[in-house]
């Protein structure tokens, strides 16, 4: 790290973490970490393992017992004197991330900001199950949506209006509510129909536990989870099972396009 003038001013950088894994934060991630002099990461979901692109001589501030005004004063504080701030968010921050709140008060006080994305949990899931998402005939769209709780939800975007669409889907922030999330899933996929749950993907103790929708709450139960896990269903996890019918236009060699005749 360089020495720091007060007449420099940095600009605040919001950095997706990425899924837990500390290898899955990207390159730009990575440097902006490792150029920090502050870091506020939020401590109650990304791990600490990801501190570690970090500078030896970083100060790291958790985020996790802190209101957003506090949260807000120490990053100003720090950017009034000229250091480097690193805003870490796991995932990708422009999901679930709650940085609209934070750029809004940034904006106020005419602090710049940068966002860097990162992955977020159902690309790391996917990438696990080594499933895709969108299958030629099967399912060309994929919803990621949670349940209604303390933070509510439009009734035009609750679970059951969306699981109509029976396209594939990543349910998060929700496996507290699993009988309930499960009961609205079996109405439209059907209670057979495969699902799975994600818990902390990418992470040493990751678990992708393939059940079906009907015993969602039983096999969250068993395994004792309750936080950190997607739920994922979809036609496209029933045609892994049952093996491709259609594939993909763009390697099919009666396909022509720009770059192949």
């Amino acid at each position: 790290m360089s020495n720091q003038t007060t007449s420099i001013r940095h600009p605040i950088i919001f950095v997706g973490a990425g899924p837990g894994d500390p290898e899955l934060i990207t390159v730009k991630g990575k440097k902006a970490l490792e150029n920090a002099d502050v870091v506020v990461y939020a401590g109650s979901l990304v791990p600490h393992a990801v501190l570690k692109w970090a500078g030896p001589d970083v100060i790291t501030i958790d985020s996790a017992p802190l209101a957003l005004d506090e949260i807000i004063a120490r990053v100003c504080q720090a950017h009034q004197e000229g250091k480097r701030v690193v805003r870490l968010h796991s995932g990708d921050p422009s999901l679930y991330g709650a940085i609209q709140e934070q750029i809004a008060e940034l904006e106020k006080r005419s602090v710049p900001y940068k966002i860097i994305p990162g992955v977020t949990a159902a690309f790391a899931a996917a990438a696990a199950m080594g499933q895709e998402y969108t299958l030629p005939e099967i399912a060309q769209s994929l919803i990621l949506t949670r349940m209604t709780g303390r933070t509510k939800v439009p009734q035009s975007e609750s679970l059951k209006s969306l699981a109509a669409h029976e396209t594939s889907m990543a349910v998060y922030l929700s496996i507290s509510m699993i009988d309930e999330v499960s009961k609205i899933l079996l109405e439209s996929y059907g209670d057979n129909a495969p699902a799975v749950v994600a818990y902390r993907v990418s992470q040493p103790d990751e678990k992708i536990i393939r059940t079906k929708i009907k015993n969602l709450p039983e096999v969250v139960k068993m395994e004792g989870i309750t936080r950190q896990a997607l739920i994922i269903v979809g036609r496209v996890l029933e045609a892994r099972e049952a093996g491709l019918k259609e594939r993909s236009k763009l390697y099919d060699k009666g396909f022509s396009h720009s770059f192949r005749k």
